[in-house]
């Protein structure tokens, strides 16, 4: 029993590393999810000041990735001049991120709006990350922010 319990584990290691395997390395022109093309991207400055009005933005956004999902790129984030990472997932989970993707510049198009993300979700979001269990313990409250919801991304640079 325990060789098996092992051997499943194993598997799901491997998997994991194997479906990052699979996915284009970020580069200039590449696309991921939907086909994105650069257009009238607003930045990410320029998004979280359109919520002072609306509270929902749907079109292109472009900025730099600073975070990618450790495990297989199943969410980013992209700067904010307060220092607050956006945070941005995939329509229906249909495509993932590279990890060579961080420090790159993209355009996104998808949709945004002012979330609360609850503390078990942010906890899955920071072990997912890598995050110590330290860092992971320490989130004890929600956190209302912008997210974003993209069906396309474009490596702009």
């Amino acid at each position: 029993m325990k060789a098996i319990l092992l051997f499943a584990a194993a598997l799901l290691v491997s998997v994991g590393a194997f479906a990052q395997d699979k996915i284009t390395p970020a580069a200039p022109g590449v696309t991921y999810g939907k086909t994105v093309t650069a257009g009238k991207a607003v930045n990410t400055q320029t998004l979280a000041a359109s919520f002072k009005s609306d509270s929902v933005y749907t079109g292109q956004i472009t900025g730099e990735v600073v975070q990618v999902c450790t495990k297989k790129g199943c969410f980013m984030k992209l700067a904010q001049a307060n220092g607050e990472p956006i945070m941005v997932t995939f329509k229906d989970y249909g495509y993932f991120m590279p990890q060579n993707i961080v420090g790159k510049t993209v355009v996104l198009e998808g949709t945004a709006k002012v979330t609360t993300t609850s503390v078990e979700q942010l906890q899955h979001y920071a072990e997912d990350a890598g995050k110590s269990e330290q860092e992971i313990a320490a989130i004890k409250t929600p956190k209302k922010d912008v997210a974003i919801v993209a069906d396309g991304v474009l490596v702009i640079k």
